[in-house]
């Protein structure tokens, strides 16, 4: 694969004055960026080699999981429905600022029924099931003072009554849809009251994007609403996807189905909820902060009591219990799937043993008094015994999943052996809250493994091993060439072996990407995979891989990731610590260059310099000179790396000045790459 981005720039002194310090299309929320494709190109059908049907192994597969699984329990689907106000008027299609609709919930219409397994052959009965629950949507009342809007998101978005007017937990992903749903759906039902609370349950973007959408800043800064967020909330929901953002969008565009049609051959749900909201993601940074376990909280007259949940579901999360209406909110650390203990997007391993000994503490706190328990996504849990059982279900599956894998790592298995031999126990797998729908008990095993152990798995021909392309080209070589290797990976296709196929072909399109038999049987492998999948993030990689081997990438308009306020919230050295990873290091071998940055609204005055490939920054004044000095404010910064404007033009207008060797900022920016959205995954 040609990859431009390698070459030297020459005319890359002129592109720092017209574009210096652009983030690129990492910046903002990168776990987003591929979830924000979900409502506005998966309507149709891609042209190209359409899908095909499913195969009797796949239908094998899934009469299994029928077998397994009880669908004659209807209780999720009376809880599902359970205290419904009102809802939007059908077909739902919320309006969007664009040519896309906000959410537009008609594309999902094929999915009817109830309880009853009546899943087409190439779904999972299991993931159908989870998908038509996913279906149920409105205003619900949880129970008295608190209610919950589902279904218009990926997801929930909570409302607690106060003294003077709303505490809103988490509100959703866009502010076209908690804008949309508050004047639709709760000023109408529960009566026009100010929102004097916002709570952020944790750092992940779906349960703080919509919030300008709510309140204004204005109103927050002036005290007439408080922002409530775990402590690191900010530095959380900013940084993990700002180093490795281009990639994590990317593959996110995979794990969510963003670019597959919807349909029983392609996107089904998303695992925690339909899809992502098209629109504006917004922040505002919170003005008080959770930080221990057991504190109290009093908002608007409520009393919240803490539970501190760090590093489980996301870096900075908590939960909290209502003793006022005995009601526990779980954020996303109890939800009715198996979780993500590694996402398929990308991001920091989770501590499934830390996440297990939070559940259990919330059942010490509170299990003797709550009486409802409602989260982030899907539908609450009402009466003691039945929260107490599934956060105690929970809790066993998420330490289960920790301690038998390093049980099995500690006498000598590698993560491959671990996953592929360890299954939950039956006691956990029957329920459905503790399906994966999500997560899996495969990938999350091998997480707990790389958690404890890293990636290495001991095996010495494992440390070193080749790269894809070199890879594939010897092992079709050593197999007697492409046309035996198909030969024999269709044999095995026909005998539904399907991961092996996987596997071998593989190789074959790496080592040859130009090879269209071999492109399309892999696209027949990861199809059927993809049906038998009970994951959603698992069947939308293996049907939307299958997608651009056959058909090639269809690059659709992507949305901008740059949200103002994530980048204005983004601390300076997280700023500098994105360029390092821009920096090319051959480009920038054997070269040097000192620059100072002055930023004169916030004080900030840091060095910064390439030496040895690498960048390095400090606060601290150097006593050598300077290449170059760039002085400007925060606040144009901020606008440079949000496209608006240019050095050049801030030069200018004399809103910024450069003193030394402008050609040394020429050279430092002509050494930075700038990261291609679309790279390839299913071949190199």
């Amino acid at each position: 694969m040609s990859d431009d981005r390698t070459h030297t720039d020459p005319e890359g002194r002129r592109t720092f004055l017209k574009n210096v310090a652009v983030v690129g299309v990492a910046t903002g929320i990168g776990s987003v960026v591929g979830e924000s494709f979900a409502q506005s190109s998966g309507g149709a059908a891609p042209s190209g080699v359409a899908p095909k049907p499913a195969t009797q192994a796949t239908l094998d597969i899934n009469a299994a999981y029928a077998k397994f699984l009880a669908f004659s329990d209807t209780q999720d689907f009376e809880d599902a429905q359970r205290g419904l106000v009102a809802k939007l008027p059908d077909p739902v299609v919320i309006p969007g600022q664009g040519d896309y609709p906000a959410w537009d919930f008609k594309q999902f219409a094929f999915l009817t029924g109830g309880p009853e397994n009546n899943a087409p052959p190439t779904v999972n009965p299991s993931l159908w099931r989870n998908a038509k629950l996913n279906m149920n949507h409105g205003l619900f009342k949880v129970t008295d003072g608190v209610w919950q809007i589902r279904g218009y998101d990926l997801s929930v978005m909570s409302i607690i009554a106060g003294d003077k007017g709303y505490i809103v937990v988490d509100p959703f992903v866009t502010t076209d849809i908690s804008s949309y749903v508050w004047k639709h759906l709760v000023v109408p039902n529960l009566g026009d009251k100010p929102i004097t609370t916002v709570i952020y349950t944790h750092s992940h973007v779906d349960h703080y994007g919509g919030v300008r959408g709510l309140v204004s800043e204005d109103d927050v800064k002036a005290g007439k609403v408080t922002i409530v967020a775990p402590t690191d909330f900010t530095d959380a929901a900013v940084s993990e996807n700002i180093i490795a953002g281009n990639a994590m969008g990317r593959r996110a565009s995979y794990m969510y189905g963003s670019l597959l049609p919807r349909g029983p051959v392609g996107s089904v749900d998303g695992g925690l909820g339909k899809g992502t909201s098209v629109g504006t993601i917004t922040m505002i940074v919170p003005t008080m902060f959770a930080e221990k376990t057991g504190q109290k909280l009093t908002l608007d007259g409520v009393e919240i009591v803490v539970l501190m949940a760090p590093q489980s579901e996301a870096p900075a999360e908590f939960m909290f219990y209502v003793p006022k209406y005995k009601a526990f909110c779980a954020a996303e650390d109890a939800t009715h799937t198996l979780h993500n203990l590694y996402t398929l997007r990308g991001a920091k391993v989770r501590d499934a043993l830390l996440w297990s000994k939070y559940l259990q503490t919330a059942i010490d706190m509170f299990g003797g008094d709550v009486q409802v328990l409602f989260a982030s996504h899907f539908w609450p849990t009402w009466d003691n015994a039945r929260i107490v059982a599934f956060l105690g279900a929970q809790r066993d599956m998420y330490r289960y999943l920790h301690d038998q894998t390093m049980r099995l790592a500690n006498t000598g298995y590698t993560p491959l052996e671990i996953a592929e031999q360890l299954k939950l126990p039956d006691s956990l797998a029957k329920h459905w809250y503790c399906r994966s729908y999500y997560g899996t008990v495969f990938h999350d095993l091998e997480a707990q493994y790389n958690l404890r152990l890293g990636f290495f798995d001991g095996v010495p021909a494992n440390l070193h091993r080749l790269p894809p392309v070199d890879a594939g080209k010897r092992y079709v070589e050593y197999m007697g060439g492409a046309a035996a290797v198909l030969h024999k990976a269709k044999a095995t296709y026909d005998k539904g072996d399907y991961r092996f196929v996987a596997e071998v072909v593989n190789h074959v399109v790496f080592a040859d990407p130009s090879n269209e038999a071999a492109k399309h049987l892999l696209a027949d492998a990861y199809e059927q995979l993809g049906y038998q999948a009970e994951s959603a993030p698992w069947r939308n990689f293996y049907l939307t891989g299958a997608m651009e081997l056959r058909n090639g990438i269809k690059k659709v308009p992507s949305p901008e990731p740059q949200s103002p306020d994530t980048i204005q919230a983004m601390p300076l050295d997280m700023f500098l610590d994105y360029l390092g990873v821009r920096l090319n290091g051959d480009r920038a071998a054997g070269k040097k260059v000192t620059l100072n940055l002055v930023l004169t609204d916030t004080k900030e005055n840091y060095i910064v310099g390439v030496e040895n490939s690498a960048l390095h920054y400090s606060k601290v004044k150097s006593s050598s000179p300077v290449d170059a000095t760039l002085t400007m404010t925060r606040a144009d910064l901020n606008s440079t790396m949000m496209g608006k404007t240019n050095v050049q033009q801030l030069v200018m207008a004399g809103n910024a000045k450069i003193d030394g060797d402008s050609t040394k900022l020429g050279d430092f920016i002509s050494w930075l790459d700038n990261f291609e959205f679309y790279f390839n995954i299913v071949t190199p």
